[in-house]
């Protein structure tokens, strides 16, 4: 199981965070050992204890926010990054940025002297792929012109932190730094606007994380696991997906674990899914109204044979299109 000593060495052998080694050996390393031997030895074995008696497969508990089958997805596919780099090697990249492609940097803050971490992620916007992530024990005052850095180097990407004590100073620190591509949004709503708005209207840089927004931010991140709408390359996150529980009705990490790499991808799931889909759907109806729109020239006609003295009056004209792309005139004109 997890939560206990042993589980929590060998995962941090396998992250290479102590001197351990992981090895391991599941049942069918055993020379003496074939299918007849597994299929006579499981056939009154459940398979939550298939998996951790036979096949080395540490099994989380029946609380855990992420479903059993789903944890086992993430982590079957965690690769190695290509490049483990930064000033403590705790940058890890598994694809740099792609000419076009846009990014979005989600990241929590610790104050780096505690048992958490700071923490980000990268993901490309049009992949849901991770393409990057950091973990690192680092100050606030440290922690600011790395994530200005690796936002710049991933293409100018749009760049949300949790703005709670420590994170509210690295947004203002970023915005000292002029970075000009932070995430704002309005205090009574939580809705992302663009900074020209946030300043006229009193919004606020980063994200909100409240009793009100945590539910649904986590809840959006289970759903992208759940549908596979997302790809999770660290094996460090998968490490924390799976000992990120319900707790007293709360989703948190176990006790003696981190979850500071869970919370700030899953804030990133939320900014994706609904303030950039939003506002995107906005534009294009915008996009779409303009488009719409015609001016008419045409003029009618409307004097009776015989008449003398007439004289037109033309009024502003314009026209919209309706369905099926039929354009309905609305100038008019008086002749009389």
């Amino acid at each position: 199981g997890v939560g206990n000593w042993f589980h929590k060495t060998y995962t941090e052998a396998e992250e290479g965070k102590n001197d351990f080694y992981s090895i391991r050996l599941p049942w069918d390393v055993h020379p003496e050992r074939d299918s007849v031997w597994f299929e006579k030895e499981t056939r009154n074995m459940s398979k939550r204890e298939i998996a951790q008696e036979l096949e080395c497969n540490f099994n989380a508990s029946g609380e855990t926010v992420i479903h059993g089958d789903d944890l086992n997805r993430v982590l079957d596919g965690c690769v190695d990054p290509i490049h483990k780099t930064g000033f403590d090697r705790n940058y890890w990249i598994w694809e740099p940025p792609q000419p076009g492609a846009e990014y979005l940097v989600s990241a929590d803050v610790a104050r780096g002297d505690g048992s958490d971490y700071s923490v980000c992620q990268v993901i490309n916007l049009g992949t849901l792929e991770q393409v990057a992530e950091y973990q690192g024990k680092i100050t606030p005052d440290r922690f600011a012109p790395l994530l200005y850095s690796i936002a710049n180097e991933y293409n100018e990407a749009l760049l949300v932190s949790e703005n709670n004590s420590l994170g509210i100073g690295v947004l203002n620190r970023l915005e000292e730094l002029e970075y000009n591509n932070i995430y704002y949004s309005m205090k009574s709503t939580h809705e992302y606007v663009d900074q020209a708005t946030a300043e006229a209207l009193g919004g606020v840089p980063g994200f909100t994380m409240s009793m009100k927004t945590r539910p649904l931010v986590i809840a959006k991140f289970e759903e992208f696991i759940r549908n596979k709408l997302i790809t999770i390359n660290s094996l460090r996150l998968g490490h924390e997906l799976k000992t990120f529980i319900w707790h007293n009705g709360r989703p948190q990490g176990m006790r003696g674990y981190n979850d500071d790499l869970v919370i700030a991808t899953a804030i990133g799931c939320w900014v994706r899914d609904t303030a950039l889909t939003v506002n995107q759907r906005e534009s294009d109806y915008k996009k779409a109204m303009i488009k719409g729109m015609m001016i008419s020239k045409k003029t009618l006609n409307t004097t009776i044979d015989g008449m003398t003295g007439h004289k037109e009056i033309r009024a502003p004209q314009s026209s919209f299109k309706g369905k099926q792309g039929i354009s309905h005139d609305l100038s008019w004109i008086i002749k009389g």
